[in-house]
């Protein structure tokens, strides 16, 4: 997929406005006129100084010398009090704006199938849920503020000036079209270097999570320098990247240091020599000269504010380019057929399917009967865990049909298809959360005898009562604070529960110790009754058993049979057969 592309700053700010601005329209009007409020005693505070020197300051001024001062201390007041409570607002408005943002893009994420995930590493979107959001926002919230306070301080300031004197106005901004195309290149600019750095900023956390990860492999291999220098490399960029933009949105307010600079000398030359030759009073001068002054700040400001919005833009593109990801799939959202109570016979016809660098399935056909387990067995990359991936509708079939209990899964919903299923795996996926929720998975339908039942039935129940707080023990990061065989037998106990028809177990014990093996084996046993069962082993004698053993060589069916069968035919599982005794 399309992972960075541009759109127009109408659009982005629309969309941005419309879903997560809007709904706090109110909060964000009472900020505007805190804001304006703060802006506006500028204006008034410039005004404030021609009488301050013509009246107060000339003989005789001692009785307006108290309410010209009240007065201005009365600005400074209100300034201070609007300052902070408009800001309050608008913090509070960028929290509760970011906050959603986050939410609705993880809930969006969610919805895309694994084929997406295959080319996002989990840095990347993780980077883009909590880093662009934020920046984005805060970026946005910065200008928004700027906007309302400036631009009305800037409004009133310049009435107050063209008040005194319109000719003096019109010198002050002489140099103003000089920031016109630099400006125009600055934009370019900090958008480029924002968008270099926020990609950065997704492959550092991505080689984060890699190395805190895989930190045993990483101690084994030696790989501590590597992968320090990786890292290296990597802040190295962000730094580079985070510079220059920085520089660009500096480089704003610096032109407008020397634009403003030009304007306050035509200013002096031009109205000092009216003061000096009487046309004009020292108080006017003062009060036109202190409103130019205090737009220096507020223009500054906005001139950064232009850098600020390149950030907010560059973050919204990435988050709005993973909001218009879709699903590659076309499947109903409500299904129209399901198929009948019961443990449902599972056929393969003719399935293609192929991955962009290599084919998997060629025309696979086979048929898992109702109620039965069916190992699914072969050298690696024969299709195996496509298979499983097809059956649980994580990619979808590009030729072929895939049918549950006589109801091809292309006219059920993903939500139907994936509750037909329980699974249980090598890994079994833990998370970080108490014992109870890893096997409740948010569910709240489950009472506690049918718990117990089934940690009773995985084999679980006696090492469970053995820990301090039983089913309130963390699982620990990936469940690394159990064994691999508790693990197991948590998976299984959460597959019981899950009392799904279908059940999938993908070399469930292949990485565990002969004891430990006997045990899951056991409580498999249990939750395999009254299921149709697939099995994925590379250790043949874990499907001795199974009522039908299915061999796959390059994405199809070689052979099928029992274990016994399949011996004496000397075909290729007994080659593999014979291979595993002799390692």
């Amino acid at each position: 997929m399309q992972t960075h592309r541009r759109y127009p700053s109408r659009e982005l700010f629309g969309r941005f406005w419309q879903s997560y601005l809007r709904p706090h329209v109110g909060l964000m009007l009472l900020a505007f006129l805190l804001m304006a409020i703060e802006g506006s005693t500028l204006g008034l505070l410039s005004y404030m100084i021609e009488p301050l020197f013509d009246q107060v300051f000339s003989p005789g001024g001692d009785d307006a010398l108290i309410w010209v001062g009240l007065a201005i201390l009365s600005l400074f007041v209100l300034r201070a009090v609007t300052s902070v409570l408009s800001r309050w607002l608008l913090a509070r408005v960028n929290q509760l704006a970011a906050g959603r943002m986050q939410v609705d893009l993880v809930r969006h994420l969610l919805t895309l199938d694994a084929s997406f995930f295959q080319h996002m590493p989990p840095g990347k979107l993780i980077e883009r849920v909590q880093g662009d959001t934020a920046n984005a926002q805060a970026s946005a919230t910065a200008v928004i503020a700027g906007v309302g306070r400036d631009v009305v301080a800037l409004l009133g300031l310049f009435i107050v000036a063209i008040s005194i004197d319109p000719v003096w106005t019109a010198a002050a901004l002489i140099g103003t079209p000089l920031l016109l195309l630099p400006a125009f290149g600055l934009r370019r600019y900090i958008r480029r270097k924002t968008v270099t750095s926020r990609e950065q900023a997704g492959l550092r956390t991505t080689r984060l999570d890699e190395i805190f990860h895989g930190i045993q492999a990483v101690k084994l291999n030696r790989m501590e320098a590597y992968q320090a220098s990786r890292f290296q490399g990597i802040i190295d960029a962000i730094i580079s990247a985070e510079v220059k933009s920085a520089m660009g949105r500096a480089a704003m307010p610096a032109l407008v240091d020397v634009v403003t600079g030009i304007g306050f000398f035509v200013v002096l030359m031009l109205g000092g020599s009216e003061v000096a030759q009487g046309t004009r009073t020292t108080g006017e001068f003062m009060a036109f000269f202190t409103a130019m002054a205090l737009t220096f700040q507020p223009i500054r400001r906005l001139g950064d504010l232009a850098g600020l919005w390149q950030v907010a833009e560059a973050s919204l593109e990435r988050v709005f380019v993973l909001f218009d990801a879709r699903p590659s799939g076309s499947r109903p959202t409500v299904s129209q057929a399901l198929p009948p109570p019961g443990p449902p016979e599972i056929r393969f016809e003719a399935v293609t399917f192929s991955y962009p660098d290599r084919p998997v399935l060629n025309g696979l056909t086979f048929r898992a009967e109702a109620g039965k387990v069916t190992a699914l067995v072969g050298s690696s990359g024969a299709g195996k865990t496509t298979v499983f991936q097809l059956i649980a509708a994580m990619v979808e079939p590009q030729a072929g049909r895939i049918l549950i209990g006589d109801v091809d899964v292309s006219l059920m919903s993903l939500s139907d298809q994936r509750g037909l299923l329980a699974s249980v795996s090598q890994d079994a996926a833990l998370f970080d959360e108490t014992l109870r929720e890893n096997l409740l998975l948010g569910r709240t339908d489950h009472s506690e005898d049918q718990i117990a039942r089934a940690l009773t039935d995985a084999e679980a129940a006696s090492f469970i009562d053995a820990l301090p707080h039983r089913l309130e023990t963390p699982a620990g990061p990936r469940g690394s604070a159990l064994s691999g065989g508790q693990r197991q037998r948590i998976a299984i106990a959460r597959a019981l529960l899950a009392d799904a028809p279908v059940l999938l177990l993908d070399e469930a014990t292949s990485a565990l110790d002969t004891r430990t093996e006997a045990a899951v084996s056991e409580a498999l046993g249990k939750a395999q009754a009254g299921r149709t069962t697939l099995v994925i082993a590379h250790r043949l004698s874990t499907v001795k058993q199974a009522d039908k053993i299915i061999v796959l060589d390059h994405g199809r069916v070689v052979e099928e049979g029992t274990h016994d069968t399949l011996i004496a035919k000397g075909g290729l599982y007994a080659q593999l057969h014979q291979a595993q005794l002799r390692d």
